[in-house]
């Protein structure tokens, strides 16, 4: 894989250094930007043209909540892991159906940063034990509701089983070869999906499948 371009953006210097340099080991991974705040990150993005950031929530000036929604509009194929130490679900959900491709704990070790910044860059998205366990909370404490043809959520089985194989983590191109179809046709089916139901990238198209229950 060719070298990963990776911004930061902290407002804590010391741990922005930190993370770098627990990352130098990885020759893949290339750090092209360092912001205080997401109104400096933002700033930056055009010049250091990053594949992905890594997002703290709490700065001044702008925000990790507010920032990760102007990239998501404006820079969609920037991957945005928010690297943060909120562990609370409201703030994983929010940010995922938000346009975040990760969520991450500060306590995390460089290994699964590392892992992360991999598998935004390979699937879209990186889900870890953490988020996992958010969604199987959000998936068995939905609220039950009588059927409705206003609300009703339809997709076709082909959809269905789209959307069960990137729940499983698979690739676009390995979904086509299960599928006996072309990457091209998996792509059109997750970008058609990605509009009806306003997911802002492939993550917020997995929470929305696990949380309304559209696979098994």
């Amino acid at each position: 894989m060719n070298v990963i371009k990776v911004a930061i953006a902290d407002d804590h210097k010391i741990f922005r250094k930190g993370v770098i340099l627990s990352l130098r080991p990885y020759t893949n991974i290339k750090f092209v930007l360092e912001a205080e705040n997401g109104e400096e990150l933002i700033n930056g993005l055009p010049a250091a043209e990053p594949d992905v950031i890594l997002m703290d929530l709490r700065m001044p000036l702008k925000d990790g909540i507010e920032s990760t929604k102007i990239i998501s509009k404006q820079y969609p194929n920037i991957h945005v892991i928010v690297l943060t130490m909120y562990e609370d679900e409201r703030f994983v959900s929010h940010l995922m159906e938000n346009g975040a491709n990760g969520y991450l704990l500060k306590s995390a070790d460089p290994s699964e940063i590392k892992k992360a910044i991999m598998e935004v860059m390979v699937r879209g998205y990186y889900l870890n034990n953490f988020v996992n366990r958010v969604l199987l909370k959000k998936s068995h404490t939905r609220t039950r509701t009588a059927p409705s043809l206003n609300n009703e959520i339809v997709i076709s089985d082909k959809e269905r089983e789209v959307i069960r194989l990137l729940c499983m983590e698979f690739t676009a191109t390995e979904i086509a070869q299960k599928m006996e179809i072309s990457p091209r046709t998996v792509e059109a089916i997750k970008d058609r999906l990605m509009e009806r139901f306003g997911a802002k990238n492939t993550a917020g198209l997995v929470f929305f499948a696990v949380k309304n229950n559209l696979i098994d």
